[in-house]
């Protein structure tokens, strides 16, 4: 069996729960990173949700991509079903990423579905802030998931002005 690519934009860059046999930085163009998924399970409940990240349509997006070797793909992509479609916000998809050293290989990314309930769109960072200062999930309060990504992303060179902003306020 030949080896797979998963796509992380979030959560997934700095804690992916799977192994692999190759971390590197990529780019996936034609998507973006977005802050606009509520979050009902992990990061804030339906009666208090949270925000999460999701590949929202345009644009181009830094992360990593994750080599998976081929006999272990299946557990992969069992954990990660059961991790990233617990409401079914996520569509997966298949999109050639640019890994930085020049290669492109075929991921597998999950793109947020617009038609679902979870989308929130693109919220000011003001509504975002209330929304995200609260909540808490299954696996922890959204301000962690928020300043925790925020520094991946700065600690990879990577700016994102308004994910920065967010972090500072939550910080306090």
């Amino acid at each position: 069996m030949s080896d797979f690519w998963v796509f992380g934009y979030g959560s997934l860059m700095w804690n992916p729960g799977f192994d692999h046999q190759r971390a590197e930085p990529a780019l996936l163009r034609g998507a973006h990173r977005s802050l606009c998924v509520y979050s009902w399970v992990h990061r804030g409940t339906q009666q208090r949700p949270g925000l999460v990240f999701g590949l929202d349509n345009g644009g181009a997006c830094r992360g990593i991509a994750y080599q998976v070797a081929g006999d272990i793909w299946p557990q992969v992509l069992e954990y990660l079903r059961a991790r990233e479609q617990t409401t079914m916000v996520y569509k997966e998809h298949h999109h050639h990423v640019e890994l930085d050293s020049g290669e492109t290989v075929e991921a597998l990314v999950y793109m947020v579905d617009h038609s679902h309930a979870q989308y929130a769109g693109a919220l000011p960072l003001e509504e975002q802030l209330e929304i995200v200062r609260g909540a808490v999930g299954k696996s922890g309060a959204n301000p962690d998931y928020v300043i925790n990504t925020a520094a991946h992303l700065q600690d990879m060179g990577i700016p994102d002005t308004g994910l920065a902003w967010l972090a500072e306020r939550l910080k306090t």
